[in-house]
């Protein structure tokens, strides 16, 4: 009976640890979305630049979005307080991650663990700002470039407009002759294409520490990531194709990328190897003339 409680202490404790870290993860969290709330409308104008920048360039001078629902717009910022406040709290949870599973590691597990915590969330923050600096542009200019997105009526375009987008609700049909098809956007269909490739790219930049860290364990070596390189292109292409839209140039810019981070995780992979086999000399349980 005394081994059982002896054995169910641990449990508890660790059960107790856990539960702090998770409430301090959260409250982290909600702080975060709570502050990016705050300033909801300028990080959406900031996720919708790609956008505007693009209709001013196809010859609208005031770029504007509508919403179709009374609760849309405010939604919309939830959604964006949600993935602010994700991102600017992470740096938190990662920290309450670690605090909990380093007790349970030896040293070099913590040193070959922690550079790998730091490299994510850096090399998300790359992919996201490429996707919105580079891919969002780019795909936003091809979807747009088959529409006139400019004002027709010369007299309806208002002179005291901002920069940025005006969110606003649908304006009245002009009266002309013919008919006119223009780009009217609502805000949160325009934010999920900001939002998807910005997720998209984070994820596909994650490749080298995903490919590193199971070579660290052992699970793939940098010979079998070389040898299946060709299924790896046809497998890059696919993604491209359902990760961006059917633009060429989008897609062949993603698949450099991507394939460019899987030549890098091949590299970093060997360099693990290396490490790997010259300790194992060093320790005696590796001859010379071997090799993993």
């Amino acid at each position: 009976m005394s081994d059982i409680d002896d054995s169910s202490a641990p449990l508890i404790e660790h059960l107790a640890e856990l539960r702090t870290r998770l409430i301090r993860a959260v409250a982290a969290f909600l702080v975060g979305m709570i502050v990016c709330f705050t300033v909801g409308e300028q990080i959406l104008e900031f996720l919708l630049r790609p956008i505007e920048a693009t209709m001013r360039a196809l010859g609208d001078p005031n770029p504007q979005m509508i919403y179709t629902a009374p609760q849309e717009y405010f939604f919309t910022l939830i959604r964006v307080s949600v993935v602010g406040g994700l991102m600017i709290s992470f740096p938190v949870i990662a920290h309450q991650l670690w605090r909990f599973v380093a007790p349970g590691l030896y040293k070099n597990e913590k040193n070959a663990f922690l550079p790998f915590l730091i490299a994510s969330p850096l090399l998300f923050a790359l992919g996201a700002a490429f996707a919105h600096f580079v891919v969002v542009p780019l795909a936003m200019q091809f979807f747009l470039g088959f529409a006139d997105v400019k004002q027709v009526i010369a007299g309806a375009i208002p002179t005291d407009v901002p920069e940025g987008i005006v969110i606003t609700d649908p304006a009245g049909p002009a009266v002309r002759e013919g008919i006119s098809i223009t780009f009217a956007g609502k805000v949160n269909e325009s934010l999920d294409i900001t939002l998807k490739m910005i997720v998209a790219f984070g994820l596909c930049f994650q490749l080298p520490v995903l490919l590193t860290l199971m070579g660290k364990a052992g699970l793939v070596s940098a010979e079998g990531l070389g040898g299946v390189r060709k299924y790896a292109v046809v497998g890059i292409l696919l993604l491209a194709a359902l990760v961006t839209p059917p633009d060429v140039i989008t897609q062949v810019i993603l698949f450099v990328v991507v394939y460019g981070l899987y030549e890098i995780s091949i590299w970093l992979v060997r360099m693990v190897e290396r490490k790997r086999e010259k300790q194992m000399r060093a320790e005696g349980l590796l001859d010379e003339d071997e090799s993993l």
